[in-house]
């Protein structure tokens, strides 16, 4: 039976395959149409719903690009070959991350990309000099903000990369996406990480969660299953300022559509963090 199972949901990939493959040779006023289409074939092959969610997503993946996804700047954990190297050894023994981007200043002077595991040996001595650093980094690659998800999934392929510094109109560097956040947009979370285990979203009570002015729209409506508008800004941050029309000298509450928002910790120009729960929809 399961056996069976499995034969029927390869072929339906490979349908699924062809299907996106003519969406995307189709002009954009008639993919609304066919991923409708398409949505209701998969509601009517008794296919379980994480599987339809699954390639439903990789219908979907023609519509996001790399902005939509990206670690913004203001979050991108880094090697400043500015600081000391104490505080650089910090970093590198308390990162959580494969790969770290090595720069001078910020990441508009990126030297390389910094694989962990080329320095472990050289962390477990107890000291490394910024040379030998600079050493083990690959050149950094770069890539256009705007850049469809199954078009950059391709390119990430064919240069053997795994990270990329997206870069805007200018040639400033406004974050990074990697190749597991892209897998992620197809497949879904490789971990079960619950929105009370995600780095960006604490979670207070059952309906109120404190939230990182940096994390992502997309991230926070996947994690709780919410709503937010994510149409314009991409980050909590850039949706509040965009509904405040201004940058906030003091905390301050708003309410957009049915979710109350108090904002509480201001840092510079940014929102850091705000208090976010959804009402009930006759409040």
């Amino acid at each position: 039976m399961l056996t069976l199972w499995i034969i029927v949901l390869l072929l339906v990939v490979l349908v699924l395959l062809g299907a996106y493959y003519l969406r995307l040779r189709m002009p954009r006023g008639k993919r609304a149409r066919s991923r409708y289409v398409i949505t209701q074939l998969l509601s009517q092959m008794l296919l379980p719903p994480l599987h339809q969610r699954m390639l439903q997503g990789l219908l979907e993946l023609d519509n996001i690009t790399v902005n939509d996804i990206m670690i913004p700047r203001q979050a991108v954990t880094g090697v400043d070959l500015e600081d000391s190297i104490d505080s650089i050894m910090q970093v590198l023994r308390t990162t959580q991350h494969t790969r770290l981007p090595v720069y001078r200043g910020d990441l508009n002077h990126t030297v390389g990309i910094l694989h962990m595991r080329n320095v472990s040996r050289l962390i477990g001595r107890g000291q490394i000099s910024k040379s030998e650093l600079v050493q083990f980094c690959r050149s950094p690659y770069y890539l256009p903000e705007r850049t469809p998800l199954p078009s950059q999934l391709l390119e990430f392929q064919k240069h053997r990369r795994r990270l990329g510094l997206v870069v805007d109109e200018y040639g400033d560097v406004q974050g990074i996406v990697t190749l597991e956040a892209i897998l992620e947009e197809l497949v879904g979370e490789f971990t079960t990480r619950a929105a009370d285990r995600h780095p960006d979203i604490t979670r207070e009570t059952n309906n109120s969660y404190l939230i990182d002015g940096a994390a992502s729209l997309r991230t926070i409506n996947r994690t709780l299953g919410w709503e937010l508008p994510s149409q314009g800004s991409r980050t909590l941050n850039g949706l509040l300022l965009d509904y405040l029309e201004t940058i906030p000298e003091a905390p301050v509450s708003l309410r957009i559509n049915n979710y109350q928002i108090d904002v509480l910790q201001l840092r510079g120009h940014l929102i850091k963090s705000a208090r976010l729960s959804q009402l009930s929809e006759s409040a």
